[in-house]
């Protein structure tokens, strides 16, 4: 029939070559769908790009992974057997090149290719270019990341020193011989923190909020391995608290001790190999919530307070996606308003992928699901719940968050691995879909490659 697109002809755009959009052109292709990638920058990586010029990277010199590199990669494309346990940003981003390359996603790639509008025309949509060229896709999938525009924490109001986000920071070197302190014990806090600490006149890590610092390695192997072996499907969410807390005191003591408070609830724990040991030799301290700022002095709410000549805020991101078509945005508070985590209940064929952080999980490995899903439903092959279902769904999602994770920002985009999944699946068997369990490639689907071997990437850099 004139006029009919088949799935031959069906062409996605795929907004980010970072993991996420990687990820989801990958399997689009796999599904018999065509797919265009727009990245902002020249590299590939996302936010593993060290000083990437897209300018959404907030990659700093010393950023490692924080899961074992054997559980963070693609399901079906393994690091290179020599690869340490927790890679950095050079051998993320090569690696997430070399993934491109032998899946056939480089030449698709428009480098330098920003995308300012989706324009819904018929039951398509324009892509619209900065450079103002434009294109018309079957769908998009939105894969820009959500960690690019700094959340700035109103507790800085009054200060008179030097403050940046952790967006900013790089380096610890402009920071030697001053006071500094970092807002947030999360993940990106902690560890710079551990990176300035050594340079700083002194440094201050404010936390307000309970939080559980595990140790990296347990008897010698990454900690995922130990809670892998306790922390079975079946137990309670407290229990699984209970044994976290237990584990890590046997190795960190109690986490008051250290000047933070033990969460009683779940909260998503930090891993750090030597925040605790910097605590012990007095290179970091441990504050709780700031009352206020007055010039260079910080208030505490336990009554004390110190002059600091920066301030460095380790307090997440807002979501930004200003390039949808207006009134689509389905930023909802921290949250997002969007079917399993993926699916815009009001633009068809419009998939978002990698607008979660997972709890107890990898990232990578989840974006693997997703993208295997967004593909399923943009061949057609997986059919979608009515867009009330849907939005059904996401209101359900969203009480089952607000019940399950503190009400804070940082747990807007909080996924629990396993009831997402079961809510994938669920939609696989609705549709006749038959999916066994994916089984992780052993060994790399091509000529492995050292990490020793080859100065591609310092070549390539410069």
């Amino acid at each position: 029939m004139r006029g009919r697109t088949t799935l031959a002809e069906k062409h996605f755009a795929v907004i980010g070559a970072g993991a996420g959009g990687l990820c989801a052109a990958k399997n689009l292709l796999a599904r018999g769908v065509d797919a265009t990638i727009f990245e902002i920058g020249s590299r590939i990586g996302g936010l593993w790009a060290y000083e990437n010029d897209s300018g959404r990277s907030p990659a700093y010199r010393s950023l490692h992974i924080n899961s074992e590199a054997k559980v963070s990669s693609f399901i079906d494309f393994p690091f290179p057997e020599d690869t340490p346990l927790y890679p950095d940003t050079s051998q993320m981003e090569r690696y997430f090149r070399e993934y491109a390359d032998h899946f056939d996603l480089t030449r698709r790639i428009k480098f330098h290719s920003e995308v300012v509008k989706i324009e819904p025309e018929g039951a398509r949509y324009r892509i619209v270019l900065k450079n103002g060229q434009s294109q018309v896709f079957d769908g998009v999938v939105v894969a820009s990341g959500h960690q690019s525009i700094p959340r700035h924490p109103p507790q800085i109001e009054g200060f008179t020193g030097e403050y940046l986000h952790s967006n900013a920071y790089r380096v610890p070197e402009p920071f030697a011989g001053k006071r500094v302190m970092v807002i947030g014990p999360g993940n990106s806090g902690v560890d710079i923190a551990a990176d300035i600490c050594t340079v700083t006149e002194q440094t201050i890590l404010c936390a307000r909020s309970p939080v559980l610092v595990m140790p990296r390695l347990m008897f010698g192997v990454p900690q995922s391995r130990i809670l892998t072996k306790f922390e079975k499907p079946w137990l309670p969410w407290r229990v699984r608290v209970w044994l976290r807390t237990m584990l890590t005191r046997i190795f960190h003591g109690r986490m008051e001790q250290w000047g933070f408070r033990t969460p009683n609830t779940r909260t998503h724990p930090i891993s750090h190999p030597t925040l605790i040991s910097h605590i012990a030799w007095e290179r970091i301290k441990v504050k709780p919530g700031i009352e206020r700022i007055d010039g260079k002095v910080v208030h505490f709410v336990d009554g004390t307070s110190a002059e600091v000549d920066s301030i460095i805020a380790a307090t997440g991101y807002e979501t930004d996606l200003p390039f949808l078509p207006e009134g689509t945005s389905p930023v909802s508070g921290t949250r997002l308003d969007l079917y399993n985590r993926v699916v815009h209940p009001g633009l068809p064929n419009v998939f978002f992928i990698g607008y979660f952080d997972v709890t107890g999980g990898a990232n990578i490995r989840m974006m693997d699901d997703q993208a295997e899903y967004i593909a399923a439903a943009a061949s057609g092959a997986l059919k979608l719940p009515t867009k009330a279902e849907m939005e059904k769904a996401i209101a359900d999602d969203h009480a089952w968050q607000a019940k399950q994770f503190p009400d804070s920002p940082r747990y807007g985009l909080e996924l629990d691995p396993r009831r997402y999944r079961k809510a994938l699946a669920r939609d696989y068997a609705k549709s006749g879909i038959k999916r066994s369990p994916p089984v992780p490639a052993l060994v790399r689907p091509q000529r492995q490659v050292s990490w020793a071997a080859e100065k591609r990437d310092q070549a390539w850099q410069a």
